[in-house]
């Protein structure tokens, strides 16, 4: 997507300006909100590596896979034994951190991130597992859901914690939760990232 935008925008720049477009390209850069997509794929990029790296060895993974009839893709889908995981990966900076803000005795636990309340996060994953649960037609196999925050800030004695059913974690604890042992062996993996590679493809890249 950061690409798609980049372009457009030199395309745009090239046939308003003509000899000039290279003066206004230098002098403006990109909008925020392009600059805010090369951002997010420079944190996909960062957690792909580090899951080569940690579980590389005992997960099929699938990268950046696009949700057929949408605009959506999920960033990381990794299996292994412990089953089928879809991962978000959010590069925010500050702390990452839930937050009870129920009154009284109500209970209302929310994800902040910098101080700021980023709950809404959290249901952007719904339609990544519905995707998924679609694509492995309902089989016995246990999926799992994570926002993982690649360069944010977590308290000396933090835990990774649940909200809404989603993990929300960093990198190594995710690599420790994904490597645990679990009901598929090795060909059950294969087929079942076998299955998903044919349902959710590549996302499309220009250039």
């Amino acid at each position: 997507m950061y690409e798609q935008k980049h372009r457009r925008r030199e395309a745009e720049i090239d046939q308003k300006w003509g000899r000039l477009s290279a003066v206004v390209k230098f002098l403006s850069g990109d909008p925020q909100s392009t600059k805010a997509w090369a951002k997010g794929s420079e944190g996909e990029r960062k957690l792909a590596t580090h899951l080569v790296r940690t579980v590389g060895d005992r997960a099929v993974m699938l990268h950046d896979r696009r949700i057929p009839g949408s605009r959506a893709n999920i960033d990381h889908l990794v299996v292994a034994a412990s089953g089928i995981w879809i991962i978000d990966a959010k590069s925010y900076k500050g702390k990452v951190e839930q937050r009870d803000v129920g009154k009284w005795l109500k209970t209302d636990n929310r994800l902040y991130v910098n101080g700021h309340d980023q709950t809404k996060l959290v249901g952007g994953l719904a339609r990544q597992i519905n995707a998924v649960l679609e694509a492995i037609e309902d089989a016995d196999i246990r999926v799992s859901a994570a926002l993982c925050f690649v360069d944010s800030e977590w308290g000396l004695f933090s835990k990774p914690f649940h909200q809404g059913g989603v993990l929300v974690t960093w990198p190594k604890e995710l690599s420790e939760a994904i490597a645990e042992p679990g009901p598929l062996n090795p060909t059950m993996v294969m087929n079942v990232a076998d299955r998903l590679a044919a349902a959710l493809p590549p996302s499309v890249r220009v250039g």
